[in-house]
């Protein structure tokens, strides 16, 4: 009891939330056998799984407290599910909003280039 109530004042690290964002996972897995496997380590908000060809394979998994999305993330990284090893991070918003800008800037500079008439195999004088 004393060693619950001490893990629970730990202070935790910043990138510890109650969002986790699961890759790796079958193809042809349901939400109530992701509440299976998630919901052992407590309450859970939400689950979303990807159903676009892109986002395939990966969910969320919002946790009503943040150390049982702790407990989770470490009891369930690298946990073997129809032969396949889940990969468990932290949802960071940042890193996520990171990459669309960068995949928003590339598509942006393609049609610059495009419309004047540059080519990526030239070389500047």
């Amino acid at each position: 009891m004393a060693g619950a109530m001490r893990s629970r004042q730990a202070r935790l690290p910043p990138e510890v939330n109650r969002a986790l964002y699961v890759r790796n996972l079958p193809f042809k897995i349901t939400a109530e056998e992701m509440y299976d496997i998630f919901g052992k380590y407590g309450a859970i908000r939400q689950i979303r799984l990807g159903n676009a060809t892109d986002t395939r394979g990966t969910a969320f998994v919002v946790y009503e407290d943040i150390y049982d999305a702790k407990n989770a993330l470490d009891h369930l990284s690298g946990f073997n599910v129809c032969g396949r090893y889940l990969v468990v991070l932290y949802y960071q918003q940042t890193r996520m909003q990171k990459k669309l800008d960068t995949a928003k800037k590339q598509e942006e500079l393609q049609r610059a280039r495009e419309q004047l008439g540059l080519d990526e195999d030239e070389e500047k004088d």
